[in-house]
């Protein structure tokens, strides 16, 4: 006879959790018990009508296959989106290191990122450049504080428009709502180096640019203007 490790009904109640500890620690059960798997009826959580174990457990499997499968829908989607905008940083980066004209440079810059992301308003400021320079529109117009405020930045900063200096330096202020923040300095992001300018992406969208979103991509972006910018200083 096999043997049992369920307690005494008499010296203390079985309980449900005696049950599932037994049946957990006693494998072959249901193999002695087989005609039990077929018996026992379930309420089916999707109609009234009652169902075997067996059908109970094969419909929790099909929904685990189902959840299975739209992760990786998800995660396929993520991989074509993380290639399109691979794609577009690629086409970004091609124009700016083909450019042959240092000047025309951070106007370039930013038309190119407005059109290649679609971002709505692209500003850009340079400070510290070489004196041939030095004369230009995206070289005049940057406070101190603004660049003490972009130096201490260790990374893009994104988030609502709070009035910042460098809202001034876009098209249409009033209509950004959501911006994107990032610092232009040599070296990698999360590096202490001075700043030497700034790009400011701008959105109607309160959602576009929000204090929640990673900061990953916009950081190599950043990266890689700094170091196309590098022949104007």
């Amino acid at each position: 006879m096999p043997h049992s490790n369920l307690p005494s009904a008499t010296g203390h109640p079985i309980t449900e959790d005696d049950i599932a500890n037994y049946l957990a620690n006693t494998p072959d059960f249901f193999e002695r018990h087989a005609e039990l798997l077929a018996a026992v009826q379930l309420s089916s959580p999707h109609s009234q009508r009652a169902v075997s174990l067996q059908e109970r457990q094969a419909g929790l499997l099909r929904e685990k296959i189902k959840m299975l499968e739209l992760r990786i829908m998800d995660m396929i989607r993520n991989v074509n989106d993380n290639m399109v905008l691979s794609d577009k940083l690629l086409q970004w980066a091609r124009t700016l290191f083909l450019n042959t004209d240092p000047a025309s440079l951070p106007e370039l810059m930013a038309a190119e990122l407005a059109d290649q992301f679609s971002v709505p308003q692209v500003g850009i400021k340079v400070w510290g450049v070489d004196a041939a320079y030095a004369g230009a529109a995206f070289a005049q117009g940057v406070s101190d504080d603004a660049k003490s405020f972009v130096s201490s930045l260790t990374e893009p900063f994104c988030g609502v428009n709070t009035g910042l200096e460098a809202i001034n330096w876009l098209p249409d202020p009033k209509s950004a709502v959501s911006l994107a923040i990032l610092p232009l300095r040599a070296g990698p992001v999360g590096s202490v180096a001075p700043a030497f300018g700034l790009l400011v992406l701008a959105s109607p969208d309160s959602q576009r640019f929000t204090s929640t979103m990673g900061t990953d991509f916009l950081g190599r972006v950043a990266e890689l203007a700094s170091a196309a910018l590098s022949p104007l200083r």
